[in-house]
């Protein structure tokens, strides 16, 4: 179970403080609807679902707003809507590798919009699997819950079947082959309830060092794909310095 957790460096993450709270529901919303498309209404019988709904819960979106997207996945609320998961590939500048990962009922827009994007600040969109090879698909599981005893969370990961923890004072963050997130995460529910998120991700082989102008372009870049509605989750495998990010920051 050794190993390093990248999480903090590869998983430019969306949050409740750095965009609108309209924004962060629509896309908890179309979670939400294509894990009912997928598996199912029933959030006892479908994973996904009862992990969107946990994150849907976590950010405070209203039951009714998440009800009435589970309806209008189902039909149950008038003609049922269709959104897709596309994946986009590309290089950001200082050659990090990012993967966009996004659900749209509009290829052709969400395209345009993510290829403008990575053009406009010094980037290229390439085609699928044109970066991937780059990380490995792994299981992911967020316990932010610093009072668990993170020697009890690494013997139920172990049990359940994790491949490696990692705790720190804020959280737990559990590792997975992809086949075997849902079998850990329910295993973890048992001992410890619902994780604070449970998915699969892409964690890079290795990091690409950047600084300077080139990590503040490439933090531009991040900034826009995040604020698109379309766009759900990037993961880039960037390496930057403490004094850099404190200085981006300022």
């Amino acid at each position: 179970m050794a190993g390093h957790s990248q999480f903090k460096n590869i998983m430019h993450r969306k949050g409740a403080q750095d965009a609108k709270r309209a924004k962060i529901f629509t896309r908890l919303g179309r979670e939400i609807m294509v894990a009912v498309k997928a598996s199912g209404p029933d959030p006892e019988g479908n994973p996904a679902l009862r992990s969107a709904m946990i994150a849907a819960r976590a950010a405070n979106m209203p039951n009714d707003r998440i009800d009435r997207a589970v309806k209008r996945a189902s039909g149950a609320d008038g003609e049922a809507e269709n959104f897709e998961e596309v994946r986009y590939e590309g290089y950001g500048p200082g050659g990090v590798a990012l993967i966009v990962e996004t659900l749209t009922d509009n290829r052709n827009r969400t395209a345009a919009d993510v290829r403008s994007a990575f053009n406009k600040y010094g980037g290229s969109l390439g085609e699928t699997n044109s970066v991937a090879f780059m990380f490995d698909r792994i299981g992911a599981i967020v316990y932010e819950r610093p009072e668990l005893d993170a020697d009890a969370v690494f013997e139920a990961a172990l049990e359940a079947g994790a491949e490696d923890v990692q705790s720190s004072d804020e959280s737990h963050e559990i590792t997975t082959a992809p086949d075997d997130l849902v079998a850990v995460r329910n295993g973890l529910e048992t001992a410890f309830g619902a994780p604070s998120s449970a998915k699969l991700a892409w964690r890079p082989q290795t990091l690409t060092p950047i600084e300077g102008d080139k990590a503040a372009t490439l933090f531009k870049l991040l900034e826009v794909l995040d604020e698109h509605d379309d766009v759900q989750t990037v993961f880039a495998n960037y390496d930057i310095s403490d004094e850099t990010m404190t200085a981006l920051a300022g």
